[in-house]
């Protein structure tokens, strides 16, 4: 079928999804319980207390705002930092991962009758129907302490089935969108995924593990899509078509997307969604200049690094920010672009993620109120919230070829 009959074929599909309509509060709950929503990314606080993750208080999550918000799993980071590449800063990375690993499998065994870890797509719809949480427990910025392939199986054996090489500046294993600034990193480092990177990525395959292509490089993204053997997710991911910024993925990176069968969950953090104020970017600019990392080119020691990075975050406070409007538009324009079946929805709560209307983990029904108000039928909606990434996730386990 020719390009322009496909497109056009495309829009009309996307015209009959988004017809906008009015529903009761009552029938946007039924919606939404029938999605069976998934968040695709979210972090814990490291103080994060699983003896009392069933009352609110911790963050953006809960056991009792994910109930509250009906959600019925969650895709949890084991997250640390990225430091430098010295033998000290990698075993402090790997200490770090740890003890988010065990909060995040603690969360699930002490509470059995409110969670339980996810292994599989299998897995989540047995508890999810049995009214639990599933846990289903990822990485992102793998780099920082898998340097090789030998390190990945022992993450997988812990219960990781989803995998990010890379958060805010270059590792061992991927060049990164966002380049350090405050440790003077130019634009790339390896030039995409480093050697170690592609013989983790092939391993990651051979397990089964769900690749996500979110904050990488676009060579980085381009390496895995051209080499992974299975369909990737990029589990907390805006669009640069509607916000200028490196962290978001092109129209052309979607097409890509589409193209490996994967999926791209839009992301409810505020910075990538909402097009910045031109004056409050004079204001980052400043405050680069300030500290001499305006260029990209400067370095920072760590007490300078760590006033930077307080100071930035602080000013990023005040920014104004997003709405869920403006993450259904986001919505809108991915589905319209590359279809309903590779669109899903995540957070990035307790790591920058929360927009007005869905703060936390309770106000998540207000996502499918304003997709049900635009005309997402229900179908629809049940793919973004979680048939989509089920899909996916299952697509790499059926393509398995190692035992775990």
């Amino acid at each position: 079928m020719p390009k322009p009959i496909r497109a056009a074929l495309g829009s009309l599909l996307a015209m009959a999804i988004l017809a906008p309509v009015h529903a009761s509060p009552v029938a946007v709950a039924r919606v939404h319980a029938g999605a069976l929503p998934i968040d695709a990314h979210l972090d814990l606080p490291d103080t994060f207390d699983p003896g009392r993750a069933d009352a609110s208080g911790q963050g953006q999550f809960s056991l009792a705002q994910a109930r509250q918000g009906g959600l019925k799993g969650a895709v949890i980071a084991v997250f640390v930092p990225q430091g430098d590449d010295s033998p000290a800063a990698q075993a402090a990375a790997t200490a770090g991962a740890l003890r988010k690993h065990t909060i995040i499998d603690a969360l699930a065994s002490s509470y059995p009758d409110r969670a339980a870890r996810a292994l599989t797509p299998t897995d989540f719809r047995r508890i999810a129907k049995s009214g639990r949480l599933a846990v289903i427990e990822s990485v992102v910025n793998g780099g920082a302490f898998v340097r090789d392939a030998d390190d990945v199986d022992p993450w997988v054996r812990r219960g990781v089935r989803v995998f990010g090489f890379v958060h805010a500046g270059h590792n061992a294993l991927a060049d990164s969108s966002r380049p350090a600034l405050v440790r003077g990193e130019g634009v790339s480092r390896w030039g995409g995924l480093s050697p170690a990177g592609k013989r983790v990525l092939a391993r990651l395959n051979q397990l089964g593990v769900l690749v996500d292509v979110s904050q990488l490089s676009d060579a980085a993204f381009a390496d895995v899509l051209a080499l992974s053997t299975a369909p990737v997710v990029a589990t907390h991911s805006d669009l640069r078509s509607l916000v200028d910024n490196t962290r978001n993925l092109t129209d052309a990176q979607l097409d890509a997307l589409k193209a490996k069968g994967g999926v791209i969950a839009i992301n409810a953090f505020s910075a990538y969604l909402r097009p910045r104020d031109p004056a409050f970017a004079q204001r980052i600019v400043a405050l680069q200049q300030e500290f001499g990392i305006a260029d990209g080119k400067a370095t920072l020691p760590p007490e300078k690094a760590a006033e930077y990075d307080r100071r930035y975050h602080a000013l990023r406070a005040e920014e104004p920010r997003a709405s869920v409007k403006d993450l259904v538009d986001a919505v809108d324009h991915a589905v319209r672009r590359i279809g309903i079946d590779h669109v899903a929805l995540s957070s990035d709560f307790n790591h920058g993620g929360g927009i007005v209307g869905w703060e936390d983990e309770s106000q998540a029904q207000a996502v499918t109120a304003e997709l049900v108000r635009r005309g997402y039928k229900p179908t629809a909606i049940a793919k973004l919230w979680s048939g989509n990434f089920l899909r996916v996730w299952q697509a790499a386990e059926a393509r398995r070829t190692t035992p775990r």
